[in-house]
């Protein structure tokens, strides 16, 4: 007799339809069930269209319990960036779950907020849960926290920056390379003084990009005047103050470099009506920038390769691959549309 699919069992809640519940609805075995589930060979074309139809009518869906204990896999992974919300880790995270998808993986993310501490607790809630591997975007610099998770055999990859205390494969951007052509452009434009709006200092990707930086102006025979350079959390009080500063005296800089895509934004909306006065590159590429007048020069990396690299990098561990760990760096390109081509200011 058919199975009703609304059956409440002793305790007045719907109870799940069971892989015994399918069979009697298709009127077939157990174990012909069970093939048609997992795929398996042995069971004629139109016997699996019968128990596909049972499933459909009971809304059965298959109990994982077992084949991760048999498999001792979940085929799910992690994935801990600093902010979900972030344009550039919202493309990061969705590279990754492209791949984990073609993998037949889950993919379960959360935001560290640049907090080392979360970070931790995130990557071993991961853990707890037992994703099979971690794709991790530092906050912290010691994740050595991880070595019992990677002894017990969850695969781990750091994207954006390498991790700190352990040896782990690692995919990140040419940040110093990126940022010394970025300024490079704007003294090939005739710039000389030129001010660096950054990430706070420590950060692995803000002191690359600063170090990006200062090598272009020493290639260029530029002195840097240390008042130029302001680090600092991306806050737009902060952000709009140092703007102000740097644009103000007998000496002003006549150009900016910004270094990450929040960074550009907050100096964007400092700039105000000045934005067609003075020269402007990004690092990061923005969603909006060919809107803006001028359209902003920016030196744009390769944010979908990153994540893309590495879930490959991830999966191939889980695949068996051995060898020492790998780092892989991604190339930038300058993209010039417009504000990192104004000329100086006319003294």
């Amino acid at each position: 007799m058919p199975i009703d699919p609304h059956e409440q069992d002793g305790s007045g809640t719907v109870s799940r339809p069971t892989m015994k519940d399918v069979a009697l609805h298709a009127g077939v075995g157990l174990k012909t069930v069970s093939r048609v589930v997992n795929d398996e060979p042995g069971v004629t074309e139109a016997t699996a269209a019968r128990v596909r139809s049972a499933i459909t009518a009971l809304g059965f869906r298959r109990n994982d319990s077992a084949r991760i204990l048999r498999k001792r896999r979940t085929q799910s992974i992690g994935l801990v960036v600093e902010d979900i919300g972030d344009p550039f880790y919202a493309q990061l995270h969705r590279a990754v779950e492209e791949e984990a998808h073609a993998r037949g993986h889950l993919l379960f993310a959360g935001s560290s907020s640049e907090e080392p501490e979360r970070e931790r607790e995130l990557a071993l809630a991961f853990c707890a849960r037992r994703v099979d591997g971690l794709i991790v975007v530092p906050a912290g610099t010691d994740h050595r926290y991880l070595l019992p998770e990677i002894t017990a055999g969850v695969a781990t990859t750091f994207v954006d920056r390498p991790a700190g205390g352990i040896e782990s494969d690692a995919v990140v951007t040419a940040n110093t390379e990126g940022a010394r052509l970025g300024v490079a452009h704007l003294v090939a434009g005739g710039h000389r003084r030129i001010g660096f709006v950054g990430d706070r200092s420590g950060i692995y990707t803000a002191e690359r990009r600063l170090a990006g930086y200062r090598a272009a102006m020493a290639e260029a025979g530029l002195p840097v005047d240390e008042r130029w350079i302001c680090p600092g959390p991306i806050e737009p009080g902060r952000v709009a103050a140092d703007v102000r500063r740097l644009l103000a005296g007998p000496d002003p800089v006549t150009a900016l470099f910004s270094g990450n895509n929040r960074a550009t934004v907050q100096v964007l909306r400092a700039l105000g009506d000045q934005r067609d006065r003075i020269a402007l590159v990004g690092f990061d590429d923005l969603e909006f920038a060919e809107l803006l007048r001028p359209a902003v020069t920016v030196v744009a990396q390769d944010v979908a390769g990153l994540g893309r690299t590495a879930a490959q990098l991830l999966f191939r561990r889980l695949d068996g691959s051995a060898g020492p760990p790998r780092d892989v760096e991604l190339p930038t390109r300058l993209i010039p549309r417009g504000s990192g081509e104004l000329p100086p200011a006319a003294s």
